[in-house]
Formats: structure tokens, C-alpha cells, sequence
């Protein structure tokens, strides 16, 4: 574990978010709220006894990001069992469809009721596309079918190719994977932020990069972050390593322009404690884990900044 005396990890994140703030291009972008934008930074965490990078200048939902990973990690892209589990960081982007194409002014609660109560609701406006887990562990191929036809082929899974090859060939510059896939991002609710991950083994310890191509530094990062180091942890234990370092990385990393009273009041407050991950149990398999499985210790954030999700 790093020395108590060593500089606090989340300092890099407080200078990055006040470089970005104050000298970051001025932009209007997608959402039409504006942002201020850096291109290229990167970050490096020591996971080295249970260390994780999980925020504390202000309290961040860690189990919420725990459940979404696991969620990712079944291949399931209906918002339907994370609002089972009231997990709500997904729901804008199909209530936001929904009220578009019908006109129905209905509010979150509502529409996850829906969501709920209603199967063939939730088919029609709870999907999201073929997002992140979709990706990550059923991606399609298709195979020639005779005169110029295709049909589906084999899916690939990539988490379980990733965990076969650490253990069989930790020493190839192959092991990542993505869900950048260029045919399928005009059906995604949200094309994938957090794009690609690869992975290093030096000395029986498994390092990880992420890399991003769009990074919300005032609320996405804090989940980011905490996610990836989250999934570095169990591959290193599937594949009996010890974790080594997260390197984050991203292309856009901006603040939006409505952010500006987090940015503040983050910047003006100090780092505290040393949070751990600890993990439970080993299942048999990188998809068994369960969110019983995982503890953060010794956690004592800052209270939680508000601040509206762009959609």
C-alpha cells in the first residue's frame, strides 16, 4: 500500500480538473450545454494493497458503479433490472427518447415504474442498443452465406478471451478489449465513453489502461475510474496476479460550463483517507461475481456535490 506519507492520488485529479477549468477550450458540444475542454491527459493509480481510486473530496455512489459494471459484464442492454436494483444513471437517455417521439410529459419515477411493471414496455423503451456489455461479451460476426449473403456467425466474448489469454500468453501485446464497434454506434443510446482497456502482466501483477474518448470530469470520472480498477482487481484475482497500476487516459476531457459550482467546491476542499477494495470471495469465473462480493474500507468522503447529467 502506498506510504501514508506519499502524495494522496486524488491530487492529480484536483489539478487536472482545475487545468481544465481554467485554461480549457471554450466549446458548445452535443447536449448544447457547453463545455470546457483539455485533449490528452492521463493519470496513474497504485493498486497495490486494495488501494482504489474512488473519490473523496466528495462522496461518490461506489456500489451504484459496482452494479453497473456487473451489469455490463452480463451483456444485458435493458435498463430494466438496474432500476430493479435502483441503479437510475442510465434512465435519462430512453426517458429523453421517450418524451421526444410520444410527447408524454412523464417524470423518472414514472417511466421506471413502467419500466417495471411492464414487460412490453420495457422492450419497447427501456433498451439502450447494442451498448458497452453487448460489446464487451457478444459481439457479432457474420460469415458468408453464399451469393453475396451473410449470416450471424459465432458471437465473440471478449472478457472471456481477454481472461483466457492473460493466463495463457501474458506477455502479448493483444490483450484488450472494446466496444467501439464503428457498424453498431448509431443504434447506442450513448456511443461507448470509456472505449478501451488494455492490460500489461510484469512481475505476477496485472496493470490496466483505460482509455476514453470523451470523459466527464465533474460526474463521469469519479465512476470511471472506480470501475476500472474494480474490473483490473477480479481479472487479477481470475488469473492469480497481483494488480499493479490503472493508467487513465482520455482524448476530450472537459468540465461542462453548468458544472462550475462543483468545480469550486471540490477545488476548496483536501483529500482525505485511503480507501480499499476488498473482495470476498473468488468465483469460478470472471461473470460470478455478485455485488455482496465487494467492500470499500476505510471510506470517509467528503459530502456529495450535485450537479444535472447532461443528456
Amino acid at each position: 500500500m502506498p506510504s501514508v506519507s506519499a502524495p494522496h492520488f486524488e491530487h492529480q485529479y484536483l489539478d487536472l480538473l482545475r487545468e481544465v477549468w481554467e485554461n480549457g477550450d471554450e466549446r458548445r458540444d452535443r447536449t448544447g450545454v457547453g463545455t470546457r475542454s483539455l485533449f490528452g491527459p492521463s493519470m496513474r493509480f497504485d493498486l497495490s494493497g486494495d488501494a482504489v481510486p474512488l473519490l473523496t473530496t466528495k462522496r461518490v455512489a461506489w456500489k451504484t458503479a459496482a452494479r453497473e459494471m456487473l451489469w455490463f459484464l452480463t451483456g444485458d442492454t435493458n435498463i430494466r433490472e438496474l432500476v430493479r436494483q435502483k441503479v437510475h444513471i442510465w434512465t435519462d437517455w430512453p426517458l429523453d427518447r421517450f418524451r421526444r417521439e410520444t410527447g408524454e410529459d412523464i417524470d423518472r419515477d414514472a417511466f421506471e415504474a413502467r419500466i417495471l411493471e411492464d414487460d412490453a414496455f420495457a422492450h419497447a423503451w427501456g433498451d439502450l442498443g447494442p451498448v458497452y456489455g453487448k460489446q464487451w461479451v457478444n459481439w457479432d460476426t457474420y460469415e458468408p452465406a453464399g451469393e453475396g449473403l451473410f449470416r450471424k456467425g459465432k458471437p465473440v466474448n471478449q472478457i472471456a478471451q481477454l481472461v483466457h489469454d492473460i493466463r495463457n500468453n501474458p506477455t502479448s501485446r493483444r490483450l484488450l478489449f472494446t466496444g467501439w464497434n464503428v457498424a453498431e454506434l448509431e443504434g447506442m443510446a450513448l456511443p461507448p465513453c470509456h472505449m478501451t482497456y488494455q492490460y500489461h502482466v510484469a512481475g505476477g501483477r496485472l496493470s490496466g489502461m483505460l482509455w476514453q474518448r470523451s470523459c466527464d470530469l465533474g460526474l463521469g470520472f469519479a465512476f470511471n475510474a472506480f470501475s476500472a480498477a474494480m474490473l483490473l482487481r477480479m481479472l487479477a484475482q481470475q488469473c492469480d496476479l497481483e494488480p499493479g497500476e490503472l493508467v487513465w487516459s482520455a482524448g476530450d476531457a472537459h468540465v461542462y460550463l453548468n458544472h462550475e459550482h462543483l468545480v469550486h467546491e471540490q477545488l476548496s476542499r483536501v483529500p482525505r483517507g485511503r480507501p480499499v477494495l476488498k473482495i470476498g470471495r473468488k468465483p469460478d469465473s470472471i461473470f460470478g461475481y455478485r455485488i455482496e462480493d465487494f467492500e470499500v474500507r476505510d471510506y470517509e468522503p467528503h459530502a456529495h456535490i450535485s450537479a444535472p447529467v447532461a443528456v
